[in-house]
């Protein structure tokens, strides 16, 4: 089996994935991409690697009984399963701002960052790629919104336990743009 865990950062993909209790060997992608040198090279101006998703799936490609955690997760090919973590647009804009600040980063920055990802977030811009590359009957969304860590896995695991129906386009959160 090969599931993508994927959604906008600072949804809860590293923290739920983390919490997963199951025999796939889980892969933090952005970790990989740093550990591996899969980018092709480095965005100065966002202070992040440009991903090389060419190498990551020639990497990725024969490996099966893997989950694959990132935002870019859901780029991968040939995957059984998406999930993608949602989360509203306010609160993940908070903890973005949370996390920047515990890790020092410059305040301007930082306020960019986490209102381009809330206005990703509510204009489903990551549920629309996978729905496009995977198809909808390939699509899990879980609302990350009032869950906790470790809620989120045990969604997670009735995804990978077959215990969910696909549900791309249940969550919505355009009201947020209003």
């Amino acid at each position: 089996m090969r599931i993508a865990v994927t959604g906008t950062p600072g949804t809860g993909k590293t923290s739920a994935t983390e919490r997963l209790d199951t025999d796939l060997d889980v892969v933090h992608l952005n970790d990989a991409i740093r550990e591996a040198d899969l980018y092709t090279e480095r965005d100065e101006a966002r202070d992040s690697l440009v991903a090389d998703l060419d190498a990551i799936n020639e990497r990725y490609a024969d490996r099966d009984d893997v989950l694959v955690e990132s935002h870019l997760a859901h780029h991968l090919e040939d995957v059984d399963r998406v999930i993608v973590l949602r989360c509203a647009p306010d609160v993940l804009e908070e903890r973005l701002r949370e996390r920047g600040t515990d890790e020092g980063a410059d305040l301007d920055a930082l306020e960019r960052e986490a209102t381009e990802n809330a206005e990703a977030e509510a204009l489903d811009v990551i549920l629309g790629e996978a729905v496009r590359k995977h198809g909808q009957e390939r699509v899990y969304e879980i609302d990350t919104t009032d869950r906790t860590p470790d809620g989120v896995a045990t969604e997670i695991a009735a995804v990978l336990d077959g215990e969910r129906e696909p549900s791309a386009g249940e969550v919505d959160f355009t009201e947020y743009l209003l």
